[in-house]
Protein backbone atom coordinates (compact mmCIF):
# COMPACT_ATOMS: atom_id res chain seq x y z
CA UNK A 1 0.00 0.00 0.00
CA UNK A 2 1.15 3.50 -0.77
CA UNK A 3 0.42 6.79 0.96
CA UNK A 4 0.23 9.97 -1.08
CA UNK A 5 -1.11 13.49 -0.85
CA UNK A 6 -4.81 13.90 -1.53
CA UNK A 7 -5.99 15.98 -4.47
CA UNK A 8 -9.17 17.93 -5.16
CA UNK A 9 -10.43 14.86 -7.04
CA UNK A 10 -10.52 13.02 -3.68
CA UNK A 11 -13.15 15.27 -2.04
CA UNK A 12 -16.10 13.05 -3.01
CA UNK A 13 -14.26 9.94 -1.80
CA UNK A 14 -13.39 11.60 1.51
CA UNK A 15 -16.98 12.69 2.08
CA UNK A 16 -18.16 9.14 1.26
CA UNK A 17 -15.58 7.75 3.73
CA UNK A 18 -17.01 9.97 6.43
CA UNK A 19 -20.59 8.87 5.65
CA UNK A 20 -19.53 5.20 5.66
CA UNK A 21 -17.75 5.65 9.00
CA UNK A 22 -20.72 7.55 10.49
CA UNK A 23 -23.07 4.74 9.45
CA UNK A 24 -20.79 2.07 10.96
CA UNK A 25 -20.35 4.09 14.16
CA UNK A 26 -24.13 4.56 14.40
CA UNK A 27 -24.55 0.77 14.27
CA UNK A 28 -22.18 0.62 17.24
CA UNK A 29 -24.34 3.16 19.12
CA UNK A 30 -22.13 6.22 18.59
CA UNK A 31 -23.30 9.63 17.41
CA UNK A 32 -19.85 10.39 15.96
CA UNK A 33 -19.76 12.23 12.62
CA UNK A 34 -23.52 12.46 12.17
CA UNK A 35 -23.24 16.12 11.17
CA UNK A 36 -21.96 16.54 7.61
CA UNK A 37 -18.49 18.01 7.18
CA UNK A 38 -18.36 21.06 4.87
CA UNK A 39 -16.81 20.15 1.50
CA UNK A 40 -15.20 23.60 1.21
CA UNK A 41 -13.32 23.08 4.51
CA UNK A 42 -12.20 19.66 3.33
CA UNK A 43 -10.96 21.09 0.04
CA UNK A 44 -9.05 23.80 1.93
CA UNK A 45 -7.18 21.16 3.96
CA UNK A 46 -6.36 19.25 0.78
CA UNK A 47 -5.03 22.42 -0.83
CA UNK A 48 -2.95 23.06 2.32
CA UNK A 49 -1.25 19.70 1.74
CA UNK A 50 -2.35 18.14 5.03
CA UNK A 51 -4.64 15.34 3.77
CA UNK A 52 -3.16 11.99 2.80
CA UNK A 53 -4.66 8.93 1.14
CA UNK A 54 -3.65 5.27 1.42
CA UNK A 55 -4.09 3.41 -1.86
CA UNK A 56 -4.22 -0.35 -2.19
CA UNK A 57 -4.02 -0.91 -5.91
CA UNK A 58 -7.07 0.82 -7.38
CA UNK A 59 -8.80 1.03 -3.99
CA UNK A 60 -8.58 3.88 -1.51
CA UNK A 61 -8.04 2.11 1.81
CA UNK A 62 -7.73 4.98 4.31
CA UNK A 63 -7.16 8.66 4.90
CA UNK A 64 -5.52 10.82 7.54
CA UNK A 65 -5.12 14.54 8.01
CA UNK A 66 -1.84 15.57 9.65
CA UNK A 67 -1.35 19.24 10.36
CA UNK A 68 0.82 21.52 12.51
CA UNK A 69 -2.31 23.57 13.29
CA UNK A 70 -4.38 22.75 16.37
CA UNK A 71 -8.10 23.34 16.57
CA UNK A 72 -8.84 26.44 18.63
CA UNK A 73 -9.60 26.00 22.31
CA UNK A 74 -8.21 22.50 22.83
CA UNK A 75 -4.56 22.81 23.77
CA UNK A 76 -2.98 25.20 26.29
CA UNK A 77 -0.59 27.98 25.34
CA UNK A 78 2.26 26.00 26.91
CA UNK A 79 1.34 22.87 24.92
CA UNK A 80 1.09 24.86 21.70
CA UNK A 81 4.60 26.23 22.32
CA UNK A 82 5.91 22.67 21.88
CA UNK A 83 6.37 21.61 18.23
CA UNK A 84 3.50 19.22 17.53
CA UNK A 85 1.62 17.61 14.67
CA UNK A 86 -2.10 16.94 15.01
CA UNK A 87 -3.99 13.92 13.64
CA UNK A 88 -7.50 14.56 12.31
CA UNK A 89 -10.13 12.60 10.40
CA UNK A 90 -8.31 9.24 10.45
CA UNK A 91 -10.65 6.93 8.56
CA UNK A 92 -10.19 3.37 7.29
CA UNK A 93 -12.51 1.95 4.62
CA UNK A 94 -14.62 -0.91 5.98
CA UNK A 95 -13.10 -3.08 3.22
CA UNK A 96 -9.73 -2.70 4.96
CA UNK A 97 -10.92 -2.94 8.58
CA UNK A 98 -9.24 -5.40 10.91
CA UNK A 99 -5.75 -5.02 9.38
CA UNK A 100 -4.56 -2.38 11.89
CA UNK A 101 -4.17 0.03 9.00
CA UNK A 102 -5.17 2.82 11.39
CA UNK A 103 -2.30 1.86 13.71
CA UNK A 104 0.12 1.83 10.79
CA UNK A 105 -1.11 5.28 9.78
CA UNK A 106 -0.54 6.55 13.31
CA UNK A 107 3.02 5.17 13.14
CA UNK A 108 3.50 6.88 9.75
CA UNK A 109 2.16 10.13 11.24
CA UNK A 110 4.50 9.86 14.24
CA UNK A 111 7.43 9.26 11.90
CA UNK A 112 6.47 12.23 9.70
CA UNK A 113 6.01 14.41 12.78
CA UNK A 114 9.46 13.39 14.05
CA UNK A 115 11.07 14.14 10.66
CA UNK A 116 9.44 17.59 10.73
CA UNK A 117 11.05 18.32 14.10
CA UNK A 118 7.90 17.87 16.18
CA UNK A 119 8.13 16.62 19.73
CA UNK A 120 4.54 15.38 19.91
CA UNK A 121 1.90 13.62 17.86
CA UNK A 122 -1.43 14.83 19.25
CA UNK A 123 -5.10 14.24 18.56
CA UNK A 124 -8.57 14.96 19.77
CA UNK A 125 -11.11 12.14 19.71
CA UNK A 126 -14.87 11.97 20.00
CA UNK A 127 -15.69 12.68 23.64
CA UNK A 128 -18.32 9.93 23.99
CA UNK A 129 -16.56 7.22 21.94
CA UNK A 130 -14.86 5.17 24.66
CA UNK A 131 -13.91 2.43 22.16
CA UNK A 132 -12.00 4.92 20.02
CA UNK A 133 -10.31 6.33 23.10
CA UNK A 134 -9.18 2.82 24.13
CA UNK A 135 -7.89 2.27 20.58
CA UNK A 136 -5.63 5.33 20.82
CA UNK A 137 -4.43 4.31 24.28
CA UNK A 138 -3.52 0.85 22.90
CA UNK A 139 -1.49 2.63 20.21
CA UNK A 140 0.72 4.41 22.71
CA UNK A 141 -1.17 7.66 23.27
CA UNK A 142 -1.54 9.06 26.75
CA UNK A 143 -4.73 10.78 27.84
CA UNK A 144 -4.26 14.51 28.53
CA UNK A 145 -7.77 15.83 29.38
CA UNK A 146 -11.27 16.27 27.97
CA UNK A 147 -12.42 19.68 26.74
CA UNK A 148 -16.16 20.22 26.34
CA UNK A 149 -16.32 24.01 26.07
CA UNK A 150 -16.52 25.63 22.67
CA UNK A 151 -18.00 24.75 19.32
CA UNK A 152 -17.33 22.16 16.63
CA UNK A 153 -15.73 23.10 13.31
CA UNK A 154 -18.86 21.98 11.44
CA UNK A 155 -21.30 23.65 13.83
CA UNK A 156 -22.93 22.77 17.12
CA UNK A 157 -21.28 22.13 20.47
CA UNK A 158 -17.79 20.66 20.79
CA UNK A 159 -18.00 16.88 20.53
CA UNK A 160 -14.39 15.93 19.86
CA UNK A 161 -12.46 17.10 22.89
CA UNK A 162 -10.83 13.96 24.33
CA UNK A 163 -7.14 14.92 24.04
CA UNK A 164 -4.23 12.50 23.84
CA UNK A 165 -0.60 12.60 22.77
CA UNK A 166 2.46 10.44 22.29
CA UNK A 167 6.04 11.41 21.52
CA UNK A 168 6.86 11.78 17.84
CA UNK A 169 9.37 9.10 16.90
CA UNK A 170 11.22 7.75 13.91
CA UNK A 171 9.33 4.66 12.78
CA UNK A 172 10.16 3.30 9.33
CA UNK A 173 8.34 0.07 10.23
CA UNK A 174 4.84 1.29 9.31
CA UNK A 175 5.05 -0.64 6.05
CA UNK A 176 3.52 2.04 3.82
CA UNK A 177 5.29 3.13 0.65
CA UNK A 178 5.54 6.87 1.25
CA UNK A 179 5.03 8.95 -1.90
CA UNK A 180 4.34 12.20 -0.04
CA UNK A 181 6.57 15.28 -0.26
CA UNK A 182 9.14 15.61 2.53
CA UNK A 183 7.63 17.31 5.59
CA UNK A 184 8.39 20.96 6.26
CA UNK A 185 10.55 21.28 9.34
CA UNK A 186 9.42 23.37 12.28
CA UNK A 187 12.73 25.21 12.22
CA UNK A 188 12.20 26.30 8.61
CA UNK A 189 8.55 27.16 9.36
CA UNK A 190 9.52 29.26 12.40
CA UNK A 191 11.99 31.43 10.46
CA UNK A 192 9.68 31.84 7.49
CA UNK A 193 11.51 29.69 4.94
Amino acid sequence: MIIESASAADVAKLLAFREEAASWLSELGSDQWRRPYPADRLLATIEAGTVFMVRDGDDTAATITLTPDAEDGLWSREELAEPSMFVNKLTVARTHAGLDLGGRLLDWAGDRAYRSGASWLRLDAWTTNAGLQRYYLRHGFEYVRTVTEGGAVNGGPRVSGWLAQRPARLDPGHGLTDKTPAPTSFRRRDIGL
